[in-house]
């Protein structure tokens, strides 16, 4: 690969997977628009360490407050950092299991222009809803496990191209009358062991390919996507906290139209 287009992979990778506008789908747009070739499994991996690195760097104060958690637990105490622990774990556990059916059964059957505008479109227009009519009362603390799970639920929805992943737990954090800035800051949250999990099933199909051609490559992907994840995420926490949502409802119709359009 060149690194005009290890640059480019990785912006989209890193700017996308924490803005509700969907990385899956401008990934695999990317390539068809440029006529490049699908940048393979290594490189996929690379982005997903990436942005895995940049969300564990960001939060990480809630990463550490896991680990206490962790150490709680294993002594018989409930806290604040137990019930975080537990939350994640709830909101985890359906997409985990859902991924696999989807990785074996379902496979690329989603991953055209064609699902990836319409879910474009019709996630957008949710989002815009809930966003518009949720109230800004409910924060992180006040997650029970019912609310975990629904966000889990909305996380599974965002393994068809198009949907965001994002987009889809954001969107059930304002109808859940999450404040936005939780709402997001749960999103992300989530994305750690949902990357570690997509990370070490994809590292382990790497791993059977036996295929490092492109380790130095690979390297430059997850660098830059730590870099540009880092950037996006900064960027939208800041963003939520004084601003709406409609924005990214807008590019989302837009682009589904331009999509639908170009077909």
């Amino acid at each position: 690969m060149t690194l005009e287009q290890i640059l480019l992979l990785s912006f989209i990778q890193g700017l996308t997977e924490f803005l509700p506008i969907s990385s899956s789908g401008h990934l695999v747009l990317i390539p068809s628009l440029f006529g490049w070739k699908d940048q393979g499994l290594m490189m996929d991996v690379a982005a997903h360490i990436g942005t895995l690195g940049s969300v564990v760097a960001y939060f990480r104060k809630d990463v550490a407050s896991l680990f206490k958690g962790s150490f709680s637990l294993f002594r018989g105490q409930v806290n604040e950092n137990t019930r975080l622990l537990f939350n994640l774990t709830i909101a985890t556990i359906p997409v985990v299991l859902l991924g696999l059916f989807f990785d074996k059964v379902v496979g690329d059957t989603f991953r055209n222009v064609t699902t990836i505008a319409w879910m474009g479109i019709i996630f957008g227009l949710l989002l815009y809803i809930a966003d518009k009519y949720g109230h800004l009362i409910e924060t992180i603390e006040n997650t029970t496990l019912k609310r975990a799970l629904l966000f889990g639920f909305a996380q599974c929805i965002s393994l068809i191209n198009g949907v965001s992943r994002a987009g889809a737990c954001i969107t059930m954090g304002r109808f859940l009358n999450y404040k936005r800035t939780d709402a997001a800051r749960f999103a992300f949250l989530m994305s750690i062991p949902t990357m570690i999990a997509a990370g070490t099933l994809k590292g382990y199909q790497l791993f059977k390919s036996q295929d490092l051609s492109m380790a130095n490559d690979a390297i430059l992907m997850a660098s830059f996507s730590f870099i540009f994840g880092f950037c996006a995420i900064a960027f939208m926490m800041r963003w939520l906290q004084k601003s709406t949502l409609t924005p990214f409802v807008i590019y989302r119709i837009l682009l589904g139209l331009v999509l639908l359009l170009s077909v």
